[in-house]
């Protein structure tokens, strides 16, 4: 049977209920032509047949989509394509009434029948009619087969001495076989039992579940990656008409909204209505569906593979706390004198006194094991810091009140020491080429009344830092007190220098002062200088950048992504950096891995006002205006490939909170695990392990 016959044949499955019609009038139509050929049969049945298997005959198909199911074009204009590509459109169906009219009309429309495949009336030859007449009599479709033939001995036995095999048929070939009846018998108890189930064919639900996932909906997941879209929230009990009195916000918590940013603001305010007759229309309903239907049709989707993990073991595994001991955990002794706010404090480097500077305007020096006052300074303004000298043999202290940096002798030390520190208080005549310039905005000065030197600025200094050889300190006005600085000095601060001017560098051997010799950009918030190194870092508001003062010039940029930095402090190798911030957010960077930080710990509530690392312990500080100290482990390590590791240790409270401030300040002692908190409530507490 060619190509073009069996698919004809093919079609006669898909035929309508008057094809039915068809085979009855085409068996009596036949009838007669099937005597002739029985005739011709009897004539033609020695005669060898040989079928053509020519194709010339045949006729492509128009339709050129393959096995394709054609239900996929049911909602569509065209069937398919032809075999240039064009779309095949489909034609108008007639409608019953119209069909049986023109059937009625037509004298040969019992011939015809509609291809579905191609949307065409195909009207059957006469020879057609005859296959189809044969075939359902049980007869070949083709009068010249003979299914009576001779038999044809294919194999030649002119030169065989032995047949194949000269063997009688065995009596098991012509009775059933018991072995297999058994097997039957088997196979229907196992059935009846219920050990073999067989497919029962899917019972599509007559309901679904409207707030559902549609994923796995088999209309979509059956040929197309069909990716469903994101279902919206559903309304709770905010979205009631009559929603509870809890959920119903106050005058004061509505005008709190507008002080909020947009995008922390809620979008929907509840409200309470008697009735649904009391209900206004929802006012951003055309615009919540616009809106989402902006979503459904422009935002990508994309499929993305879930892995079932447990949450556990994404938790990184940290040391037990006792085997990170020592570590400061209670309070043990408490410094009382100061009658206000301590904003300051600092520890001589021996560990045995510690100095605090106060918002009453004194200065106290302590002895730390027994918490006695040694010496008071009454400087007159509020004392924004302290720091001491970071050389055992030069004990003074460097004092920052208002708009001047005040050097202070203790008094301690040996007599040697003391004549040191005595001729380095002699203030000579400057000799610097840019003091004219430097004398615009900073003077020298001997200070009769506390024997000291005061080194005058035009504004409020915020903080002062100690270089590790003792000579050089730096001083830091913040920038965005210097544009409102007197008239006389516009034209200065106003210039290009105006943010270099912020951070000053003072020699003390020498009585020299110079600016920074850098373009700051950004207001600078806090200094360090390196504990080994030629290296100067400036905080400011958003990054903090780290200098090289002999070559002069910016060697790195370390990007906080915070919202405002309030307080840097290095690790004593040098390579680590904590920066505190605004946000109550504290930043670790590994100079060496990145500019970016290596670890980020949300840990305060308010505000950080200062970090610290410990001299030789493996711990760092942070304090904040929460009234709370956090202590935490810093191990770094020499091995360049094994990352620092951070441990949060212990939670320091004790210090109350006044004006909205607490923890000011915090330092640790230099040789034991001991931290230094200055709170708002006049009070310096002593935190031991």
């Amino acid at each position: 049977m060619d190509h073009q016959e069996g698919q004809k044949l093919d079609n006669i499955n898909t035929l309508e209920t008057r094809d039915e019609d068809f085979v009855e009038r085409g068996n009596n139509n036949v009838s007669d032509d099937n005597d002739q050929d029985e005739h011709s049969e009897s004539s033609q049945s020695h005669q060898a047949v040989d079928e053509s298997d020519s194709s010339e005959d045949e006729v492509a198909p128009r339709n050129t989509i393959g096995d394709v199911p054609l239900e996929w074009y049911k909602d569509e204009k065209h069937i398919g394509y032809d075999i240039a590509g064009r779309k095949i459109t489909k034609k108008e169906r007639q409608n019953k009434l119209d069909s049986f009219l023109a059937s009625a009309d037509d004298s040969k429309s019992w011939r015809k029948i509609y291809d579905e495949y191609n949307d065409e009336e195909v009207e059957l030859t006469k020879k057609e009619i005859k296959q189809i007449g044969r075939l359902l009599k049980g007869k070949a479709p083709h009068a010249e087969f003979d299914p009576y033939a001779p038999y044809v001995d294919w194999f030649k036995w002119d030169d065989a001495k032995h047949p194949l095999s000269n063997a009688p048929e065995p009596k098991r070939r012509f009775i059933p076989s018991k072995w297999e009846s058994k097997k039957v018998v088997e196979y229907v108890r196992a059935i009846r039992k219920g050990l073999i189930k067989f497919d029962q064919p899917k019972e599509e639900p007559r309901f679904y579940s409207l707030w559902g996932d549609d994923s796995s909906s088999a209309d979509r997941t059956k040929h197309l990656a069909y990716i469903p879209p994101p279902k919206p929230k559903l309304p709770g009990h905010e979205e009631s008409y009559n929603p509870s009195l809890e959920y119903i916000p106050t005058q004061e918590e509505i005008n709190s909204y507008q002080l909020m940013f947009e995008e922390d603001r809620p979008k929907f305010i509840p409200k309470r209505f008697t009735s649904f007759r009391s209900i206004p229309a929802y006012e951003n309903a055309v615009k919540d569906s616009f809106e989402r239907c902006l979503d459904l049709y422009l935002c990508p989707r994309v499929r993305k593979k879930r892995i079932n993990i447990d949450p556990e073991s994404l938790k990184p595994k940290l040391p037990n706390k006792k085997d990170l001991r020592p570590y400061p955990i209670a309070c043990y002794l408490e410094y009382k004198g100061h009658k206000g706010a301590v904003l300051s404090i600092s520890v001589e480097p021996s560990g045995q006194w510690i100095a605090s500077g106060s918002n009453d305007g004194t200065v106290r020096i302590w002895e730390v094991d027994t918490e006695r006052c040694l010496r008071v300074w009454e400087i007159g303004e509020a004392v924004q810091h302290v720091a001491w000298n970071p050389l055992p043999e030069r004990p003074i202290l460097a004092v920052s009140a208002g708009a001047d940096v005040l050097i202070l002798n203790t008094g301690f030390g040996n007599e040697e020491e003391q004549k040191e520190i005595k001729k380095l208080m002699h203030i000579g005549t400057p000799t610097s080429d840019d003091s004219d310039e430097t004398s615009s905005y900073l003077s020298w000065h001997q200070d009769e009344k506390y024997d000291c030197i005061r080194l005058r600025h035009y504004r409020t200094v915020s903080s002062v830092v100690w270089h590790r050889k003792g000579d050089y300190l730096s001083t830091l006005m913040p920038a965005d007190i210097l544009f409102s600085i007197p008239s006389y000095h516009y034209f200065f601060f106003c210039s290009k220098h105006r943010l270099m001017s912020a951070v000053l560098i003072h020699q003390l051997s020498k009585g020299l002062t110079q600016r920074l010799p850098f373009k700051l950009h950004g207001l600078p918030v806090s200094l360090a200088f390196h504990p080994t190194r030629s290296i100067f870092f400036v905080a400011t508001k958003k990054n903090v950048r780290v200098y090289d003062m002999l070559k002069q010039k910016l060697i790195k940029k370390l990007e906080t992504q915070l919202r405002e930095a309030s307080s840097i402090a290095v690790h004593p190798a040098g390579d680590n950096v904590i920066v505190g911030s605004k946000d109550g957010k504290l930043r670790w960077f590994d100079m060496d891995l990145s500019s970016k930080p290596y670890q980020s710990l949300d840990c305060h509530r308010k505000d950080i006002t200062n970090v610290a690392f410990h001299r030789s312990y493996p711990l760092f500080a942070s304090c904040s205006d929460d009234g709370t100290a956090y202590v935490f482990h810093g191990m770094v390590y020499a091995d360049l490939n094994e990352n620092p590791r951070i441990v949060p240790l212990e939670i320091l409270r004790g210090h109350a909170s006044s004006d909205g401030r607490g923890v000011l300040d915090c330092t640790f002692h230099p040789r034991q695990p001991w931290l230094f908190t200055a709170g708002a409530d006049s009070t310096i507490k002593l935190y031991c392990h």
